[in-house]
């Protein structure tokens, strides 16, 4: 890549910017003005000083603009170097500030020397509806690198991105987030917005609304429908332990993943708002009304803290969909006195679910279920082979309202009630059934005088292959386990089969 030196940039500048901010063709002629196609421009050579101390907003907004005036066929041309250092910004959209006129583009770089050796600080004159980028229908293919951003003004917000189809794929890679904000990144808008990555980023500091908000609504856009087609965000490795907010809120439905990496909130909300109360939730869905196509979550191999009852690892009131706990744990606090009681995952279900799997979990305290309807609802809740930590499957599970959630369902699970968690040795003539067995209903009683051949003609009974007498169940009850046949010990089987 050709490189553009600070001499050339200021006495270019006028001109840069003036073809900058033309519209149509004559952004067109400027860009194409060069006769270097590429080119990376490093802000230390615009005049950026990196002291902590000096407003460098001017550099950031030049390199912005030479940037979108090398636009050239719809494809960006310029990688914006950042150099170790803390650089103070105190204008709003100085890092992006992505408005018509420019037309649409894709592909703007901005490059890092390493996390927290290159930090960005953000300190507007005031918090709320201050952003440091926003990007309103213009660019797509937004990457960022080996960096930190800094709120230094409480409520201020990193990422403000509205989209009717063009903004699209970012991808922030060995990234921070410290200080208040708002919002990190709030997305808007009737379509797209959606492909964005996070890789090996720490997000850390306060957020009084969320890291990632996902359906901030704007004139015109009221209605859940009017804002959907919010898909495939991806987090993997990521180190997320921040003081209090919320990680993702997805209010217009979402397709998210999250792989790998610790999930960690580390206080508590200073002051209890209409909202959220006192809670401080990682994944907080709060809409049920929306597209099925986009009501999908998956969370896999992540280590989750819940250090106080405010902690809710999920809250999802989708009325359909589905949602995936895979070899995730959350039981790193389950010595303390107050973990037995927490109920870090909430649902609302109703007959169309959402669709909710536990695999290989390790879990603690209680899961909340808030039927949507007062009739029997399928089962729409299934736990296959998890550690229950604080109680047993009967108790695990509870419905607000009834108590009882007999759409949730228990596979070869261990919990709190398993004899390796009571005291004394367990009888080995009479060992107990699977703990999260489903109850099924009594065998069927023998004929009190069965026809056949005289008792002195019967052959021998074989107690080794006679059923065994059970005790007989409630109807309606969800917490007796019955024993079932060897291939049968799950919940599924409606019925115990013969001998």
């Amino acid at each position: 890549m050709s490189r553009v030196s600070r001499r050339h940039l200021l006495r270019g500048g006028a001109s840069v910017l003036a073809g900058a901010a033309l519209p149509g063709r004559s952004a067109l002629a400027a860009a194409h003005s060069s006769d270097k196609p590429e080119t990376a421009v490093n802000v230390a050579d615009l005049g950026a000083v990196g002291d902590g101390r000096t407003d460098d907003s001017g550099a950031f907004e030049i390199a912005y603009a030479f940037a979108a005036a090398r636009v050239s066929d719809g494809v960006g041309r310029v990688v914006i170097e950042i150099p170790a250092g803390e650089f103070l910004i105190t204008r709003p959209h100085a890092l992006l500030n992505g408005v018509a006129p420019p037309r649409p583009a894709s592909g703007l770089r901005f490059t890092g020397a390493g996390r927290r050796m290159t930090s960005l600080v953000f300190r507007p004159g005031t918090g709320p509806n201050s952003y440091l980028c926003r990007n309103q229908d213009v660019w797509s293919n937004l990457s960022f690198e080996r960096m930190q951003f800094r709120s230094a003004t409480p409520g201020a917000s990193f990422f403000d991105s509205y989209s009717t189809g063009q903004a699209q794929d970012y991808r922030f890679s060995e990234c921070e987030w410290m200080g208040e904000w708002e919002y990190g990144l709030a997305l808007s808008g009737t379509d797209t917005n959606s492909e964005m990555r996070w890789e090996a980023c720490r997000v850390g500091g306060r957020y009084r609304r969320a890291f990632l908000y996902s359906g901030l609504t704007r004139a015109g856009q009221q209605e859940p429908n009017d804002q959907d087609q919010f898909l495939n965000y991806w987090f993997t490795d990521m180190k997320v332990e921040y003081e209090w907010g919320n990680f993702l809120e997805f209010p217009y439905g979402g397709s998210i993943a999250c792989r790998g990496g610790s999930y960690i909130i580390t206080g508590r909300r200073p002051q209890s708002t209409p909202e959220y109360g006192t809670t401080s939730t990682f994944f907080r869905f709060p809409v049920n009304r929306h597209h099925d196509s986009v009501q999908r979550f998956h969370a896999q191999d992540i280590r989750f803290e819940v250090r106080n009852p405010d902690v809710v690892v999920i809250d999802c009131v989708w009325d359909s969909g589905t949602v995936h706990f895979s070899d995730c744990d959350d039981t790193a606090f389950a010595h303390k006195d107050f973990s037995a009681e927490v109920r870090p995952h909430r649902y609302t279900v109703g007959p169309r679910g959402p669709l909710i799997r536990y695999d290989s979990c390790q879990l603690v305290g209680r899961h909340t279920y808030r039927p949507a309807a007062a009739d029997p609802l399928p089962v729409v809740a299934r736990y296959d082979m998890c550690l229950l930590r604080s109680h047993a499957a009967r108790d695990f599970a509870v419905a607000a309202g009834t108590g009882r959630a007999p759409f949730v369902q228990f596979v070869h699970c261990i919990d709190a009630g398993s004899p390796s968690d009571a005291p004394g040795p367990a009888s080995p003539a009479t060992p107990p059934p699977p703990p999260c067995l489903a109850p099924s209903p009594s065998p069927r009683p023998a004929p009190a005088t069965a026809p056949g051949p005289s008792p002195s003609a019967a052959p021998e009974p074989r107690p080794a292959t006679a059923p065994a007498p059970g005790p007989a169940a409630t109807p309606g009850a969800t917490d007796t386990p019955t024993p079932r046949d060897a291939g049968h010990t799950d919940c599924a089987s409606p019925q115990q089969k013969p001998p």
